[in-house]
C-alpha cells in the first residue's frame, strides 16, 4: 500500500501547532499577500511526526549501509562535526554582526583557509563558492579574468578529457568557451598525442579530474600540465576526487594551478539532498588577486598582550561575490572538524584506506564482472554491468536488483566511456566486512543474471516502489503533497 499523504489523514478540527502570543507589534499584511483560502491539512503533532518519521524510513542513507556511489565520496559524517556546528556561538551569529563581536567564526574561518591552501598545495583561497559545480565555475571565471588582465583575448577555448566530471563541460561553456574534447587513450591516461595536436595560442586551460572518472590516477599528468604551460594556458584541477590525494600528493605542487576542493566529499560535510555544499577554490601565486572576495584575513597581527584581530579583505582584481556574504559557515564548520581531529598523519590515513578499500573490491570483483581499464586503482574503479552470455541484462538491472539486498546502487553509465558502467567507491568509512558484504551481493546478481535474468528485470522487489519511469520522473516533477479530490 502507497503512504498515504497528509491531505488523507487530515481531518477537521485537529490542530498539532499552537503559536505563542506575539512579542511583537502587529501590523497589517500586504493585500497582494494575503489568500481566501489556505487548503492546509488539519492534524495533531503527533500524527504529523509519525507521517514524516515514516517516510524518513524509506530514504536509503550512509547512516543505515554502505553507500558506494562512485565519484560522490559518500562516506560517512561523524556526529562530532554535527555536535561542534551545533555550538551556540556558531549558530547563533550573524555575518552581519560587527567585526569584533565574531572573531571566533572569523579565526575558524582563516585557519580552515590555510590548512587547505597547506593540502593543496596552493597560495590563495576562498570559501565563498556553494558547491563543488559553482567552485568550477568560479575557477573558469579566475582563469578568464587572469587571460583578460593580461589582454591576451584570443583564448576562446577549454581542454577538457573525456574522462572528467559531467560539470566540467559546463562550468566551461557558461563562462563562454569552447569546450574541446580530449579522448582517453587505452591505459585509461589522457591521450598526450591528441593533447598536444589542439594545444595552441587559443587554449585558455585545461580542465583535469585526477584521480578521473575510471579511478585512475593520469599516468600522463605531468607532461600534460607541461603541454598546456608550454602555450600559456592554465590548468585547473577537479578536485572532486581529492580523497585519494590526502597527504599523499598535492594538486599545486603537480602544476594545477586552480582547484576547488569539495567539503562535503573529501571532509565529510554532509552530502546529497540538494545541499548544501561547499566548494572552496585554491589557487597559484598568479591568481591570488583574482579570487572572489571578500576573504577573511588577519588584519592586526597582534603580540603577547592582544591577539590578533580579523577582518575582510578584498583582492585587487577579484571577480566579485559569487555567493552572498562568506559562503557556506556550517560546513565550514564541520570540515575544520575534521581536519583538526585527523591532522596530517589522519588524513593520509583516509586516503591509504580509500585506495586500499577500492582495490580489495576490485580484486573481489575483477574474475566476475568485467574490468575496462584494468589497473590498480586509487579511491573508485569502473566495472562493466553486463555479459556477453546475457546481453538483455543491462547495468541499470544490477543496480535494481542491489536494492533488494539492502544496497544503494553505484553511480550508474558514468563516465560515458565505459559501456553499461557502474561506478564504485567504497570510501575510507567501510569496513572488511561492509565489503564483503557488497561483493556477496554482486556475486550472487552476476549468478542470477545467467540462471534467472528475469529477478534482474523486475527488480527490485523488496521496495516500497517498484522500477520507476525515470524519464517521466523527470520531466513531470511533483514537488509537494496535493489535497485529495474525495468526491
Amino acid at each position: 500500500m502507497p503512504e498515504p499523504t497528509i491531505f488523507e489523514l487530515s481531518s477537521p478540527g485537529r490542530t498539532g501547532v499552537t503559536f505563542p502570543t506575539s512579542d511583537v507589534p502587529e501590523s497589517p499584511l500586504p493585500v497582494d499577500f494575503l489568500r481566501s483560502d489556505l487548503p492546509l491539512p488539519e492534524m495533531s503533532e503527533v500524527d504529523v511526526v509519525r507521517h514524516f518519521t515514516r517516510l524518513s524510513k524509506l530514504n536509503y542513507s550512509i547512516d543505515q549501509g554502505i553507500y558506494p556511489l562512485g565519484s560522490c565520496t559518500m562516506k560517512y559524517n561523524p556526529r562530532v562535526n554535527e555536535m561542534v556546528a551545533r555550538f551556540s556561538g556558531f549558530t547563533q551569529t550573524h555575518p552581519l554582526q560587527p567585526l569584533e563581536t565574531v572573531q571566533g567564526n572569523l579565526y575558524l574561518m582563516y585557519l580552515l583557509q590555510e590548512w587547505l591552501k597547506e593540502i593543496g598545495g596552493f597560495a590563495g583561497v576562498t570559501l565563498q563558492p556553494a558547491a563543488g559545480a559553482q567552485g568550477e565555475l568560479t575557477g573558469i571565471l579566475i582563469m578568464r579574468a587572469y587571460h583578460v588582465d593580461r589582454g591576451d583575448t584570443r583564448r576562446t577555448r577549454i581542454l577538457i578529457p573525456d574522462s572528467a566530471h559531467g560539470t566540467n563541460p559546463a562550468s566551461s561553456a557558461m563562462s563562454g568557451y569552447e569546450v574541446i574534447n580530449i579522448p582517453t587513450d587505452p591505459r585509461g591516461n589522457i591521450d598526450l598525442n591528441f593533447l598536444q595536436s589542439v594545444c595552441d595560442d587559443r587554449v585558455a586551460g585545461i580542465m583535469i579530474t585526477n584521480p578521473n572518472t575510471l579511478g585512475l590516477f593520469d599516468q600522463n599528468i605531468i607532461p600534460v600540465i607541461q603541454a598546456v604551460h608550454r602555450v600559456g594556458g592554465l590548468v585547473y584541477g577537479d578536485g572532486a576526487n581529492l580523497n585519494a590525494l590526502l597527504g599523499i600528493a598535492r594538486p599545486g605542487d603537480l602544476g594545477i594551478d586552480i582547484m576547488h576542493f569539495n567539503l562535503h566529499k573529501t571532509f565529510a560535510t554532509p552530502h546529497g539532498g540538494g545541499g548544501p555544499g561547499s566548494g572552496p577554490v585554491g589557487v597559484a601565486a598568479s591568481l591570488v588577486d583574482f579570487l572572489p572576495g571578500p576573504i577573511v584575513s588577519m588584519v592586526e597581527e597582534g603580540d603577547e598582550d592582544i591577539p590578533p584581530f580579523f577582518g575582510f579583505v578584498q583582492p585587487a582584481k577579484s571577480i566579485g561575490r559569487v555567493k552572498s556574504f562568506f559562503g557556506h559557515f556550517g560546513m565550514m564548520v564541520r570540515a575544520f572538524t575534521y581536519i583538526a581531529m585527523h591532522g596530517p598523519e589522519g588524513l593520509r590515513k583516509v586516503a591509504e584506506n580509500a585506495v586500499l578499500n577500492a582495490n580489495y573490491l576490485l580484486a573481489r570483483l575483477r574474475n566476475t564482472y568485467h574490468v575496462p581499464y584494468d589497473r590498480i586503482c586509487m579511491h573508485e574503479f569502473v566495472l562493466e554491468g553486463r555479459w556477453k552470455e546475457v546481453p538483455e541484462i543491462i547495468a541499470l538491472d544490477i543496480s535494481k536488483r542491489l536494492m533488494d539486498y539492502g544496497i544503494h546502487p553505484p553511480t550508474n553509465y558514468f563516465p560515458l566511456i565505459v559501456h553499461d558502467a557502474l561506478m564504485i567507491e567504497p570510501t575510507e568509512t567501510e569496513s572488511k566486512d561492509s565489503l564483503d558484504y557488497f561483493v556477496d551481493a554482486m556475486e550472487k546478481i552476476a549468478f542470477e543474471a545467467r540462471t534467472h535474468p528475469e529477478w534482474l528485470k523486475e527488480a527490485p522487489h523488496q521496495t516500497p516502489v517498484r522500477r520507476v519511469d525515470e524519464v517521466k520522473a523527470a520531466k513531470e516533477l511533483v514537488l509537494c503533497c496535493q489535497p485529495i479530490d474525495r468526491e
